[in-house]
């Protein structure tokens, strides 16, 4: 059987369905931060990463302009990764600690990450048609995941995103009220198939603005994950 993965990969990295995105993601790759001035950007849409055997999948908002639209992989290169990748070594989950690079060696050792939307948006702000265009994206990497039992959104949006998922899968396996987004929050929903469920958690984005403030610690992040892990444990 061929292998699904490679061909969705070059399938988001060759999107071009929105012109504002691409145009945002080339132009900072010409311009680039003096800090990575010699650099190359990479400048595409980025696919998800991790293990493909994936218990827990977390999923962000968007790669950051001069992080994973400059590397080439999701939260590697950026202040937010480094919360994020540090945290998951801490919960088991990562190889190592740092993350600086698509070449550094890092790997996920029963998680998966990706976004909502896999272009680097103007003001970190893609509008819902963007997000609309990149969601099949999502939908894909979801049912490749078979192993997937937790889902961890990282933020109000990713959070939405999953919701969405969940409603054009099985409607009636979101609870109503919709549930909203908390850090810790948590509620079930199928994402595969109708009557199968997973777990999904919410956890604040680890952006400056969030770790900066206090609004996320790394006690809060940890115990998200762990959370995560113990939930994916789950038959």
């Amino acid at each position: 059987m061929t292998d699904p993965w490679p061909r969705l990969e070059r399938e988001i990295v060759g999107c071009t369905r929105c012109t504002r995105l691409r145009e945002h993601c080339e132009a900072v790759a010409r311009t680039k931060r003096r800090a990575f001035r010699d650099e190359t950007y990479w400048g595409r849409p980025v696919p998800g990463f991790g293990d493909r055997l994936a218990r827990v999948l977390l999923v962000g908002l968007a790669p950051a302009a001069h992080g994973a639209n400059r590397t080439g992989r999701m939260f590697t290169g950026d202040d937010s990764g480094s919360w994020l990748y540090a945290a998951l070594h801490r919960a088991g989950l990562a190889s190592q600690p740092e993350s600086t690079s698509s070449h550094d060696g890092l790997r996920l050792e029963g998680a998966f990450i990706t976004a909502s939307a896999r272009c680097a948006p103007p003001d970190n702000k893609p509008a819902p048609s963007e997000l609309a265009a990149c969601a099949p994206f999502l939908d894909r990497e979801i049912e490749l995941l078979a192993e997937v039992r937790t889902v961890v959104a990282l933020g109000r949006i990713a959070w939405d995103t999953v919701l969405r998922r969940a409603l054009r899968v099985d409607p009636g396996s979101v609870p109503s009220p919709r549930p909203r987004f908390a850090h810790l929050a948590e509620t079930e929903v199928a994402l595969r198939a109708p009557g199968t469920r997973v777990a999904l958690l919410g956890s604040y984005h680890p952006s400056r603005q969030n770790t900066n403030t206090g609004r996320l610690t790394r006690s809060m992040l940890d115990a998200a994950l762990a959370r995560a892990v113990a939930l994916s444990a789950r038959p």
